[in-house]
């Protein structure tokens, strides 16, 4: 009993800090509505001009600033990071309010959508980095962990509700009064995100140009020093691999999925972006809980693996029941590799090199705007049963090709990265 009410104060602990009273529900409704948009543009990108191609541009739009998402750290020298989350979290509910007043007025048109997808792409992949610059800068040490445990579950479950909201919304509302609650939760992030704490200052004037060149030589000294060590190497290597050739499934051509392949709609829809969700959901609890000595290097492997083998399946069944299974089975594997992966980049870094090396991280997520694209014209020429077992296939081979090449770093029991979590 005492050991249960110690770990539920633990993980309510960073409630006290008034700063994470309003961060928590900002970041909760900004993922809720990102949730949602992204589903509800999605279909009716697909259902408007009938192109998995098109889908597929719209998807890697969302994450166009992943390339630029270092350089962030250029304006958050300059404004603070908190004055650059509420700045884009207005821009948010400001090109929600756009896409709202097109929707109710019946003048919405495709290109419309890819407009505006290109401007909030470019601020968006941000979010997240910004989210724990605050928590860092606002949390006592002995909170912190506690703290990103709780944001992290907070996004998945936002995942979860805003699939089910979204297509369910517009299945029930229409989109014009769905799009009014996208832009109702960007507005409530953004009051919210003002009570947020933080440095807003500028950077010293006499620091200007020190500041604007900073970012390109950490991000060279970064490179290099990933380069020379092999688990970093390994480790950002699967990175960028998941996001080719896994993600795109997942994080893009759902709604292509559930009109072309299962025929349901957009209740449907909500219903297979909900099963990714909530086995995410499910391996984030599990492996955050979990009291077994997990390696961390061979866990990430055997999951990358597994997390292919479901998609191989996933693209071949055509009942709608094993496929949420396999969808709820590759969220849960995907937890079981990220979450190892996140921990050998950070276990192998040095203190002074971490956060260079975590940027690099995010640099890896231009991998699936890569996968995505490229998805359009294989599964236009081959089909998606067949485009599923190229790409599984080759993440699959890739895969074991990490864990041969860098297998002293990743798999030998006495690595770094095999250390216990």
């Amino acid at each position: 009993m005492r050991r249960a009410s110690s770990a539920r104060a633990s993980a309510l602990a960073p409630f006290r800090v008034r700063s994470f009273r309003f961060q928590w529900p900002a970041d909760l409704a900004t993922s809720w509505a990102f949730e949602m948009e992204a589903l509800i543009l999605g279909w009716y990108v697909l259902t408007a001009t009938g192109s998995v191609q098109q889908l597929v541009i719209f998807g890697a739009l969302a994450w166009l600033g992943s390339l630029f998402s270092p350089f962030f750290g250029i304006a958050g020298d300059h404004l603070g990071v908190r004055a650059l989350l509420c700045a884009t979290r207005g821009a948010y509910a400001l090109l929600a309010a756009v896409l709202m007043v097109l929707t109710l007025s019946d003048t919405l048109a495709p290109w419309h959508v890819f407009a505006i997808s290109a401007i909030a792409g470019l601020l968006r992949p941000s979010d997240m980095a910004m989210r724990h610059v605050l928590v860092g800068q606002t949390m006592r040490p002995e909170m912190l962990m506690g703290a990103l445990g709780v944001s992290r579950t907070t996004s998945d479950t936002a995942r979860i509700a805003g699939a089910l909201a979204g297509t369910g919304g517009v299945a029930l509302i229409g989109m014009g009064p769905a799009y009014v609650v996208v832009t109702a939760m960007y507005v409530t992030a953004f009051l919210l995100s003002l009570g947020v704490a933080g440095s807003s200052s500028r950077a010293p004037e006499g620091k200007a140009d020190e500041a604007a060149v900073k970012p390109v030589a950490r991000l060279k000294q970064a490179v290099r020093y990933v380069w020379n060590k092999p688990d970093l190497l390994g480790a950002l290597s699967m990175a960028f691999l998941v996001n080719l050739l896994a993600f795109p499934f997942f994080l893009g051509l759902l709604p292509y999925v559930a009109k072309d392949v299962y025929g349901i709609g957009q209740s449907g829809l909500g219903y297979l972006a909900a099963a990714f969700a909530s086995g995410a959901l499910a391996g984030s609890l599990l492996v955050g809980a979990s009291r077994l000595p997990l390696r961390a290097g061979r866990v990430m492997l055997w999951c990358g693996a597994a997390w292919f083998v479901a998609i191989l399946l996933f693209g071949q069944t055509r009942s709608i029941g094993i496929g949420l299974a396999l969808l709820f089975v590759a969220g849960f594997v995907q937890s079981f590799c990220l979450t190892p992966l996140a921990a050998v980049m950070l276990r192998s870094s040095s203190d002074e090199m971490r956060g260079r090396v975590m940027g690099l991280r995010i640099l890896a997520i231009w991998g699936l705007p890569l996968g995505l694209l490229a998805a359009g014209p294989i599964i236009a020429r081959f089909g998606y049963s067949a485009s599923t077992l190229i790409y599984a296939g080759l993440g699959l081979a890739a895969t074991i090709g990490i864990g041969y090449r860098w297998r002293r770093a990743l798999w030998h029991r006495s690595a770094v990265a095999n250390s216990n979590l």
